[in-house]
């Protein structure tokens, strides 16, 4: 039987479609993937931390005694001069009320004074009268011993007892000055509050501001007791700040003096830029939020800006820092996503041609994002980042962004 060519023909197309058929239908589907690529640029590798501004020399003024602080004269916000400003003013403490058997002991202490008083009086009376007679037989002596009726030995006694007199009559005036002062104190310890004795016009002391500044803080604005070192109002300078950063004590030891920190989610629009001045020499044990003890210290920071770019920027303020621990100009770099392990090394996979190429690797100094690359790849291919377990040797890819 003859096959013509037209049939011959049908058969060949018929055939040929059912093989693209099966071809289709047993060919593995192509895997999406993200993809970067290789790049060559500069690479930080920083220490973040939170943290906070503070003034840098901040004054607190305090009640130098126990008392009662007057209303604030300034409030928070208002501009003071060192030296001239009136900051504060504390009025000595006021006498506690008496209750009934203190008073009775103080009216006692009162009646026992002012009768120490008389007898020191009489006392007085008594050695003033001593001492006049004691001077009248001296001089009489004396009178006799010009003469020559009297002898020296006589006036000798007659001096000795004058002097004696005369002692004896300083001696109960003293008295009589420690009854006045015991009967002065026994009055103190009977005053009332609020009588014109206890608090005279002239008793307050007034605290004056110790710099030049603002008040930041005001403790409280109302009339108020006070102990002696209660703050009362706080002052400085809100321009002059600096930052603070809690950061893990093995970061810290890792950071030099005058590194560059990066200060974001201050409130504004434009990063800002700060050296680091110091590090406290004791670190501190701290709990995190994972129940984990940590050895934290304090870096201090000063501010590069000028004030015209953070006018608004004031104290206890939250801040963001990314503290630049080494930088890299001209660093061969990728995702730190596209980095997996294999075989005891680190490797990734290249998009080459649509087929995923597995690339062994050396990776560098690596921060959250990027790793630096010692070996392995060339800038400008392309790698997958987030490779999952359908990606191997061979492995067709689509780019997940031209679905």
């Amino acid at each position: 039987m003859v096959v013509s060519a037209r049939t011959f023909t049908l058969l060949a197309f018929g055939l040929a479609l059912l093989a693209g058929l099966a071809f289709v239908s047993f060919r593995a589907d192509p895997v999406p993937v993200d993809l970067a690529e290789v790049t060559r640029g500069p690479l930080e590798i920083t220490v973040n931390a939170d943290g906070r501004t503070q003034i840098r020399d901040l004054y607190e003024v305090a009640a130098p005694i126990a008392g009662m602080a007057l209303r604030s004269p300034v409030e928070v916000g208002d501009q003071v001069v060192a030296n001239e400003t009136v900051v504060a003013v504390v009025r000595p403490a006021s006498s506690g009320l008496l209750d009934a058997r203190t008073r009775r002991q103080a009216e006692a202490a009162l009646q026992e004074a002012l009768a120490a008083h008389h007898v020191a009086e009489a006392d007085l009376l008594q050695a003033n009268e001593r001492l006049l007679f004691a001077r009248s037989q001296f001089d009489r002596t004396q009178a006799l011993v010009a003469r020559g009726v009297a002898s020296v030995t006589r006036l000798e006694d007659d001096t000795q007892r004058l002097s004696v007199a005369q002692a004896a009559a300083e001696a109960a005036q003293a008295r009589i000055d420690m009854a006045k002062g015991t009967i002065e104190r026994a009055r103190a310890s009977l005053l009332e509050p609020g009588t014109p004795e206890e608090t005279p016009d002239s008793c307050c002391i007034e605290l004056k501001s110790p710099a030049d500044g603002l008040i930041l803080e005001v403790a409280a604005m109302s009339e108020r007791p006070v102990a002696i070192g209660t703050p009362l109002v706080s002052v400085g300078d809100p321009h002059n700040i600096e930052l603070v950063a809690d950061i893990l004590s093995t970061d810290a030891v890792r950071l030099s003096s005058g590194a560059l920190a990066h200060v974001e989610r201050w409130g504004g629009l434009e990063t800002l830029e700060a050296r680091l001045d110091r590090i406290d020499p004791k670190a501190r044990t701290k709990v995190s939020a994972l129940g984990i003890e940590e050895q934290r210290v304090d870096a201090y920071f000063t501010l590069v800006n000028p004030l015209e770019e953070r006018p608004t920027l004031g104290d206890g303020f939250a801040v963001f820092l990314r503290i630049v621990e080494w930088r890299g100009e001209d660093v061969l770099q990728v995702p730190l996503s596209a980095l997996f392990r294999s075989d005891g090394g680190w490797a990734v996979f290249v998009a080459r041609d649509g087929v995923a190429e597995l690339r062994p690797v050396t990776p560098g100094r690596r921060n959250g994002q990027m790793s630096a690359i010692k070996e392995g790849l060339t800038e400008g291919e392309r790698v997958i980042m987030h490779p999952s377990d359908e990606i191997g040797p061979g492995v067709g890819l689509v780019e997940r962004s031209l679905l």
